[in-house]
This record gives C-alpha cells, sequence and structure tokens, in this order.
C-alpha cells in the first residue's frame, strides 16, 4: 500500500524532480561531459541558496520560478532513454503473456519438462492460494 502514488508530491519531491528535469535539460545542450558538469555545479548552488528556506510560500514561488526558467529554456529535441515512453526502443519487445504457454503442444512442451513441471506445481499452488483468499468462485444459477 505504500507505493501506491496518491498524486500529492511534498515540496521536496518537487525540489528533486524540477533539479532532475533542469539537469536532464541541461544536458542536451552539452557537448562534452565536463561542460554539463560545469553547469550541473552552478544549478546545484542556485538549489542550494535556497536550500534552508523556512516560509513556505516563498520556497513555492522559487519552484515556480525554476519551471517557468525550465519552460522557456527547454531543448527543442529533448534527450529521451531508448525504452521510455517516445524512445527509440519502447514496445520493441513484446512481453508476452504466460497463458499462451498454455496453448503449446505436448511435442513443444516435451523439450522442456522441468520448466513445465514446475509452472504446473506453480499455476495449483495459486489456485489453492486463490481460494483461500477469496474463497470459491460461485457458480452462475441458469
Amino acid at each position: 500500500m505504500a507505493n501506491i502514488p496518491t498524486g500529492l508530491l511534498s515540496h521536496s519531491q518537487k525540489v528533486c524532480r524540477l533539479y532532475k528535469a533542469i539537469l536532464r535539460n541541461i544536458d542536451g545542450y552539452c557537448q562534452t561531459r565536463v561542460e554539463f558538469r560545469y553547469h550541473a555545479v552552478i544549478i546545484r548552488s542556485k538549489f542550494d541558496e535556497n536550500k534552508d528556506l523556512r516560509d513556505l510560500r516563498i520556497a513555492k514561488q522559487k519552484i515556480m520560478e525554476g519551471e517557468e526558467w525550465l519552460f522557456k529554456h527547454q531543448h527543442p529535441i529533448p534527450k529521451k532513454f531508448a525504452e521510455s515512453i517516445g524512445g527509440c526502443a519502447y514496445g520493441r519487445d513484446v512481453i508476452l503473456p504466460d497463458w499462451l504457454l498454455d496453448f503449446w503442444d505436448p511435442w513443444e512442451k516435451a523439450f522442456y519438462p522441468k520448466y513445465f513441471a514446475k509452472r504446473e506445481k506453480r499455476k495449483k499452488n495459486y489456485v489453492e492460494f486463490y481460494k483461500k483468499t477469496y474463497g470459491e468462485p460461485e457458480m452462475p444459477h441458469h
């Protein structure tokens, strides 16, 4: 339950996300790693200047200014990780559902006897777990 996103972000989460977004944006503009590190140190110093703010109104204003700066200085072609949404390899590897293995021919299953024996045990254990947790499924009355 602790990992369920609520949609509400704390102030520190907003600051961390803004910092990361600015660094990712700057990385798109820099040609070398040295140039990126130089700009990253400057950005970090600007964030460190405001880390001890106690007035949340001012802190919120600083976040809004940072988001506005990021919007104005957005890279025209932002870098994306290959496997991320919008990346060049997103969705390239299709993950097939497990139930497709139930439709294999017995002759095909014979090539992997240990795997399918263990799989049948796991399916049986899951059915028992499901019945213990949720009870027997009700049969519809006709």
